[in-house]
């Protein structure tokens, strides 16, 4: 056991002089980046299958919709407190053996998800894939606070944010491809190939950290006394802060909108606008595509033009993703492009939430050494509010269901569509005040005692 511990640690410094080829050393970051984001990626392949194959699940009467929701939030409340959990370990961890076994688990998952239809089974396995997708986001972020510095921090984090959209795109398009194709099992299996891929590319191109490939850490160590916080201490005052606090509920909130599309949209579109499986999915992906570009931009921008001040930013873009969101869900059916250039702002909006509000905002008020479990606290809000909204979705949905004498269904989203379009107005209510907090605790001019023990940047 206490080898097996041991495997997972922080890989060591190399012995000896710190090298000072910088041609190597940019070599070495930029394949652990490229190879860290598009494994990634490919994690949320293995994440959103389910949400593919859920009408088949439906129309072929194999699952209602209160079970896909059961099912559905299983993944999510175990992804929540793994999120927090791997989050406090990815700050101790070999973050390149940590994310390898995640994705392996995932894969496996998938694979058993194509061969039972037995409800309690797949809740099961599917919470299990919860906590595997759950060691991929922390290692990411402990990843890039060992290979960049501040200056940096906000432009890769977009770029590897990019992975969310991407990962998107592939599902809604090469899954659901598949699943029109050959059917809803394959659609798991083609996820599980997917998985093992994403598992290769870390193996042979991912580095732990650039001390354990015999160079100097990126950045000085912060400035602490001997009787200073420990990493683990810097990790605990976290929970005492409250901006910390109101940007979690924040993204919590957005995740909810986030998942109405990502988790429910096709089905949304299949039984309210009338499309079928594989333009609704290809409506989705538009999400995604427009998301590489919102997330990608995102952390650029606010680097570059705004000083890596980002709250006003994130207050424009929620107000984007609040007015996309209810274009897409209350223009009437027939209207293709009206619905398309909605989940095109949906997407680009979406994308530059994810990274500020997901994440980056997040690690900007916390301890370097802390990134992990400050990406974590964010975490197990956000997908405990994509839990809850869910099962209530699942719920609402059979509630506002009327079976017609033919014996088709007919489904009601109303209430449903205020439902989400609240949740996503509120986020944008929390990051004002988010703003607000922070604005009043910034430290004040000419030397004068700061509000917080550490700088602040947002």
């Amino acid at each position: 056991m206490t080898s097996l511990l041991n495997a997972f640690k922080a890989a060591p410094a190399r012995e000896g002089a710190p090298s000072h080829d910088m041609q190597r050393f940019k070599v070495l970051r930029w394949q652990t980046f490229l190879s860290m984001s598009l494994s990634y990626a490919l994690f949320y392949v293995c994440r959103l299958s389910f949400n593919v194959v859920k009408p088949a699940l439906v129309s072929n009467n194999i699952l209602t919709p209160t079970q896909l929701g059961i099912i559905g939030s299983a993944l999510f409340f175990a992804y929540a407190v793994g999120k927090l959990v791997n989050g406090f370990l990815a700050d101790h961890s070999n973050v390149r053996r940590f994310m390898m076994l995640g994705l392996l688990l995932s894969a496996i998952v998938n694979a058993c998800m194509g061969m039972t239809t037995n409800t309690i089974i797949l809740t099961l396995i599917w919470g299990l894939n919860g906590w595997a997708q759950s060691m991929g986001v922390g290692p990411c972020v402990v990843s890039l606070s060992r290979w960049y510095t501040d200056k940096e921090r906000g432009t890769f984090y977009g770029f590897w944010s990019i992975a969310h959209s991407l990962g998107e795109a592939l599902t809604y398009v090469a899954v659901a491809a598949v699943v029109v194709t050959w059917g809803w099992q394959f659609g798991y299996w083609l996820a599980t190939l997917m998985g093992l891929v994403g598992l290769a590319l870390i193996y042979f191109f991912m580095a732990d950290s650039p001390q354990s490939c015999g160079f100097a850490p990126v950045q000085a160590p912060e400035p602490h006394d001997k009787a200073g916080p420990s990493i683990l201490g810097k990790q605990l005052e976290l929970l005492k802060n409250p901006a910390l606090w109101l940007l979690a509920l924040a993204s919590c909130l957005m995740y909810i909108g986030r998942y109405a599309v990502i988790s429910w949209g096709v089905f949304f579109l299949e039984n309210a606008k009338a499309y079928n499986t594989l333009s609704a999915s290809t409506l989705i992906s538009i999400t995604g595509v427009f998301g590489i570009i919102g997330t990608g931009l995102s952390g650029l921008i606010s680097d570059r033009f705004f000083k890596g001040k980002r709250n006003a930013l994130a207050m424009i873009f929620g107000l984007m993703n609040t007015a996309s969101l209810t274009a897409f869900l209350f223009v009437p059916a027939g209207h293709y492009w009206l619905d398309a250039t909605a989940m095109m702002f949906f997407g680009l909006s979406m994308g530059a939430l994810l990274c500020f509000l997901g994440g980056l905002m997040a690690t900007d008020i916390a301890s370097k050494s802390a990134s992990g479990a400050a990406l974590g606290m964010i975490g197990i809000a956000s997908y405990g509010g994509a839990a809850a909204g869910e099962i209530l979705t699942g719920v609402l949905i059979e509630h506002g269901t009327t079976v017609l004498s033919n014996g088709s269904k007919l489904y009601q989203f109303q209430t449903l569509s205020i439902f989400w379009v609240s949740a996503s107005l509120i986020s944008v209510l929390m990051t004002a005040l988010f703003a607000l907090y922070i604005q009043k605790r910034t430290p004040p001019p000419m030397g004068k005692t700061a509000a917080f023990p550490e700088p602040t940047k947002i």
